[in-house]
């Protein structure tokens, strides 16, 4: 089938373009949030073609894969289509409900015309959706080449603006675990983190949008990784560490209680009990690499990409047969 979808979401986009299918991404010239056009810091397939806006009337287009509200009016411009109607359309929910929780409303609630595909089962309990049809299709990861090594007696965070979202992502309690060991932070806008925390640069590295594949191969040299996500959706970064066989040390919130299985690693919504899980990775790396190869083996068997884009061309397949 040929797919319409923007790439929103990096590491969620890479995964669901490694499927069978066609997919068109919308760029536009400068490149911004609703035409970003093909990832550069992430290896994609040659099956996602960059398609400028202007071609969408003419292009055949099988189902529409929605990730925010505002591109529901912008598929039906661009394709000159009821959206939903004229061609079958998936709205993807990456996020946890943000307000009122449990209250939440969805922006796409108690609609007919579309399916909200949650991707874990938390966000779909927690998201008042009304009478719109959901489901749940789980994460799946393009496995990481990195292998983990733990030889450094470093603690490896990946957070995407940790000084914006600070609470959201744990970023106010990483000053404790510096204390036990240095911590290595890679994402988006993490430059200047350790001086918003008030910590020496020895303490807190900020890494800032490092390619993937750089990434994974650095962070499979810390000893142990760290979730602290207080109330997001559950992290592909979380996933990818685990994949690697990096043992975790996380937060018991949201979705991260079901990902991380007891073998795994430690999760609490005590930070003392984290703490002192971190500590003992820290300093004993035969039981951090014994508890990373039950990582490994966890993310495989609940996240692999086989499994994902299954799910995926089952219920693509469905929508499409059901508006014939």
């Amino acid at each position: 089938m040929n797919v319409l979808l923007w790439h929103v979401h990096g590491s969620w986009t890479t995964s669901f373009v490694h499927g069978k299918h066609r997919y068109l991404v919308p760029v536009t010239p400068d490149r911004g949030p609703y035409g970003l056009g093909r990832a550069r810091t992430y290896p994609w397939p040659d099956s996602a073609v960059e398609v400028e806006p202007a071609a969408l009337r003419r292009a055949e287009v099988d189902v529409v894969v929605l990730q925010r509200p505002e591109e529901y009016d912008l598929a039906c411009d661009w394709l000159g289509r009821r959206v939903g109607r004229d061609v079958p359309a998936v709205y993807v929910e990456h996020n946890t409900p943000k307000g009122d929780v449990p209250h939440t409303r969805h922006p796409m609630a108690d609609r007919d015309d579309l399916l909200i595909a949650h991707v874990t089962g938390f966000n779909e309990l927690f998201w008042d959706t009304g009478g719109t049809r959901t489901t749940v299709v789980e994460h799946g990861v393009v496995p990481p080449r990195a292998t983990y090594t733990g030889e450094l007696d470093r603690l490896a965070v990946v957070i995407n603006e940790p000084v914006r979202r600070w609470r959201v992502t744990g970023t106010d309690l990483l000053p404790r675990f510096a204390e036990i060991a240095p911590l290595d932070v890679f994402g988006m806008g993490v430059a200047g983190l350790a001086e918003r925390l008030g910590l020496p640069p020895d303490r807190v590295t900020g890494h800032d949008d490092v390619p993937q594949d750089r990434m994974h191969a650095e962070l499979a040299r810390r000893r142990a990784y760290l979730h602290l996500c207080r109330w997001t959706s559950l992290g592909l970064s979380l996933i990818e560490a685990m994949a690697i066989g990096m043992p975790v040390v996380a937060l018991a919130t949201t979705e991260a209680v079901v990902a991380v299985p007891p073998d795994a690693g430690v999760l609490s919504t005590r930070v003392d009990t984290l703490l002192e899980a971190a500590h003992r990775f820290v300093a004993d790396p035969a039981t951090a690499r014994r508890v990373g190869a039950e990582a490994r083996a966890a993310a495989g068997a609940r996240y692999g990409l086989e499994r994902f884009l299954a799910d995926w061309d089952r219920l693509l397949e469905e929508e499409a047969c059901a508006s014939r």
